[in-house]
């Protein structure tokens, strides 16, 4: 190949990225709701860290768990304050705290992370009390909140570490918790405190440096054909101990035990004889480690094997800001544990070990399975009778050989900008008669997204600022009862309900929200929730998967704006856009205008450069937006532009609103200046992720052009060397002697780590969720053992190429 065409090549190529670069789109909100002083907050002077939430609807108070106080507050409206107890250090275990390297007025404080119901007047309390964790009994009489004092040990009840990771969860009068059992947070321990209490193993196999985020009971001895019994489901991140890779690598689990464990007789003793654990996959649309499980919501059903846990997921790496929503069946997982194959550990060249199938027999009963009717009919009516050969298999293999895949084979959500924390899902019911799940997710800059799965695509609804300063949402929970989401930050706690329909004040910007808890009422002629209509009443529609606006009366007539036009001067006209997901268009009288030297078009107007009498006339601004194939054109503002001696009177008629129908959604109006658009009468502006992205278009444009200009000068230059006879020029010189000593010295210091002889291959799953289709992987090199070499769509979130090793035949 000559070098003209290599250079040819490799100038194509850069372009080629250069336009595709900006090629990739991840889900939109499609209203951005600034931060509104209605609603209703609470925070107390000197209190911070309100991370801990136990709602009791049936004494119609919120118990919000803060550092050193526990506030009840009304659960209608937070911002009363029915009553507080403070629980503080005193000042020897402070004095203490301090003398083991800890800040006396960050960590050697008390943050109650513990907050669960006993029974109807009691509540279950714990503490990090300082490093030295305490538990306490907590009442509510006569509306007032009052400690016991009847304090325990809180050790492996409640972290040490104020910051650090928990779940606890109450079943009964037993608590089960997942923390950290010692001083320096080394020790992870999975404990249910009961009059039998039961632990992990300290062994890395069960737990290696686990972050604990969420714990739950699902009743699967409801029902169940072969006498199960129910079941805590812990979800968690920690180091993979499967993978064979140059450094850690954190990965997701989902782990369960069994209610009725009793530990084992000789083996397990006092430990759990059911502790299974799998991985959760869940992958991202560009290559990327596996993504860590930052918070999850159990969404029950009535049957428990139609359950289903939403997950959320961000990055290992801190230089992406991808975030996802994954959903689990919980029939699913049970599948996995109770028919799943097993890892094993294989010591490989009597250096290491490595994690790989297990092909041999597995013992009856099932290790790890609760005691069901197989193990009855055996004899065996306790996690005691297990027999040893069974207990030791489970001892040593906790793990199961296959991952747990999202109930769609896909995330539910791709979302590009702030990370996503917390996760609550609410199941409402449309007028069609249908269930759908909304979900509402929080930010670390302090935002909801409340977004809905239709069919296959996931659609945002709108974004909500709850705090006038960006903070992390720490926690997160719903009463589906009341329709109030409660959110708990460092420095508050704000309640929101879970939709405002009046927030829409028209039938098309009504249809347009595709909120499943609003719908347009003909006869009062509001947009009002779904919960005062009957599924088949005819007085109000809904079109929540079409968007269908056909059966909204015709609006009323934008009113015309005159605005006096002075020459040589630069005239602006405002458009306000109703959405983030549309586009403007504007026309002068019947001419489409593009952004160049005489109009500049941005998100929030049309600016018209030295303007001239030429320019008089009528401006329309048209908000454009696609649905589902359906392209809905709303005009938003007119101008009537005249010179101040213009004595004519225009008789304008402003059209109206109008839908166009097209068999393809790519086909309908385009604009030049395309962007994400802002809430209507608003002038804050949107956060970074809703943005419009013309500067940086301009500035790809600029590079391209540069770019383009360099590969002409190159080949210039080429033609011009060719034709003075000088190839010798592009010939590399001969590397000196003195270098290859020198670099047979380097590599003299270093020992050689041969290469794996086996060949791993990738084949991602090719990406194209409707909201999210990634069209620039970036080709990845790994160097572990061996080099693997990851093409441009190969997903290794799965990890299948990071010495991945199926089975013991491989070794």
């Amino acid at each position: 190949m000559s070098v003209l065409s290599a250079l040819s090549i490799i100038c194509g190529l850069m372009l080629h990225v250069s336009f595709s670069t900006h090629n990739t789109y991840y889900c939109v909100p499609r209203l951005t709701v600034p931060y509104q002083t209605d609603l209703k907050l609470f925070r107390e002077e000197g209190i911070f860290n309100y991370s801990t939430i136990l709602m009791r609807d049936d004494l119609g108070v919120l118990l919000l768990g803060a550092r050193e106080a526990i506030f009840a507050l009304d659960i209608n409206d937070i911002s009363v304050r029915k009553s507080v107890v403070y629980w503080r250090v005193t000042e020897e275990k402070q004095r203490e705290c301090t003398y083991k390297g800890k800040h006396a007025e960050v960590e050697c404080r008390n943050y109650i992370r513990t907050l669960q119901r006993l029974n109807d007047t009691t509540m279950y309390v714990c503490g990090t009390n300082a490093f030295s964790p305490m538990c306490d009994y907590m009442t509510l009489t006569n509306g007032q909140l009052l400690l016991q004092g009847k304090q325990e040990e809180g050790k492996g009840k409640c972290p040490f570490d104020p910051f650090q990771r928990y779940s606890s969860l109450m079943v009964g009068n037993d608590l089960y918790s997942a923390t950290s059992i010692n001083f320096l947070g080394s020790e992870p321990v999975v404990l249910r405190s009961s009059n039998l209490a039961l632990r992990t193993e300290f062994k890395s196999s069960w737990l290696s440096e686990p972050n604990f985020v969420y714990m739950d009971f699902v009743n699967e001895s409801l029902d169940s054909p072969d006498g199960d019994d129910d079941k805590v489901y812990l979800f968690f991140s920690e180091n993979a101990m499967e993978y064979d890779f140059y450094s850690k690598i954190a990965v997701s689990r989902v782990a369960r035990v069994c209610k009725g464990d009793m530990g084992g007789q000789r083996t397990l003793q006092r430990k759990w004889t059911s502790f299974l654990k799998a991985r959760l996959d869940c992958s991202l649309p560009e290559p990327s480690l596996p993504p860590i499980v930052q918070d999850v919501f159990l969404l029950k059903h009535k049957d428990w094997r139609k359950s289903i846990f939403y997950a959320v997921f961000t990055p290992q790496s801190s230089l992406s800001q991808v975030s996802a929503v994954c959903a689990y069946s919980v029939s699913a997982i049970r599948d996995i544990f109770n028919e799943g194959k097993f890892k094993t550990p294989v010591a490989v060249e009597t250096s290491h070990v490595k994690w790989v199938m297990y092909t041999g027999e597995v013992p009856v009963p099932r290790p790890g399975a609760c005691i069901n009717s197989v193990a009855r009919k055996m004899g065996m009516n306790r996690s005691l009778d297990l027999p040893d050969k069974t207990l030791q298999f489970i001892r040593d293999r906790p793990l199961m050989d296959e991952a747990v895949h999202p109930l769609t084979g896909g995330p539910l959500l791709v979302k590009r900008g702030a990370l996503l924390t917390r996760i609550v899902v609410d199941n409402v019911l449309a007028l069609d008669g249908q269930r759908y799940d909304v979900m509402f997710i929080g930010t670390e800059n302090g935002y909801i997204q409340k977004a809905v799965n239709y069919a296959g695509e996931m659609f945002i609804i709108e974004e909500i600022q709850l705090f006038e300063n960006p903070e992390p949402i720490s926690i997160l929970r719903l009463s589906s009862s009341k329709g109030q989401l409660y959110a708990g930050s460092q420095l508050g706690a704000v309640q929101m309900p879970v939709s405002n329909c009046s927030r829409y004040d028209s039938c098309v910007d009504c249809i347009l929200a595709r909120d499943p808890y609003c719908a347009w009422d003909f006869v009062t002629k509001q947009c009002s929730s779904v919960y005062i209509f009957t599924p088949s009443s005819n007085t109000a529609i809904q079109s929540l998967k079409e968007g269908d606006v056909s059966e909204c009366p015709q609006p009323d007539p934008v009113a015309t704006v005159d605005f006096t036009l002075v020459q040589e001067n630069n005239i602006q006209l405002p458009c306000q856009l109703h959405s983030n997901l549309a586009q403007v268009l504007w026309r002068f009288f019947d001419r489409t205008l593009h952004s160049d030297h005489k109009y500049y078009i941005y998100n929030r107007g049309l600016l018209i450069l030295s303007a001239s009498k030429s320019d008089t006339g009528l401006y329309t601004c048209y908000s454009v937006e696609q649905i589902n194939g359906r392209t809905y054109n709303r005009t938003v503002a007119v101008y009537h532009l005249q010179l101040n001696t213009d004595p004519t009177v225009w008789d304008i008629t402003t059209p109206g609103n109008e839908v166009t129908h097209f068999s393809d959604s790519s086909h309908g109006l385009s604009t030049t200046a395309p962007g994400p658009g802002r809430t209507q009468g608003n002038e804050d502006p949107l956060p970074p992720e809703t943005q419009s992205n013309t500067g940086m278009v301009t500035r790809f444009k600029v590079a391209v052009a540069l770019l383009s200009l360099l590969c002409l000068f190159l080949i210039v230059v080429i033609f011009w060397i060719k034709s003075r006879g000088q190839r010798e020029c592009f010939k590399f010189p001969h590397r000196s002697s003195g270098g290859e000593n020198e670099a047979k010295r380097q590599s003299g210091e270093y020992m050689h780590i041969p290469k794996k002889s086996s060949e791993v291959k990738l084949s991602g799953p090719e990406f194209g969720r409707p909201c999210s289709p990634n069209n620039n992987h970036c080709a990845v090199d790994f160097k572990g053992n061996g080099e693997h070499h990851f093409t441009p769509m190969a997903n290794i979130s799965s990890l299948d190429g990071l010495g991945y090793i199926n089975d013991e035949s491989e070794i």
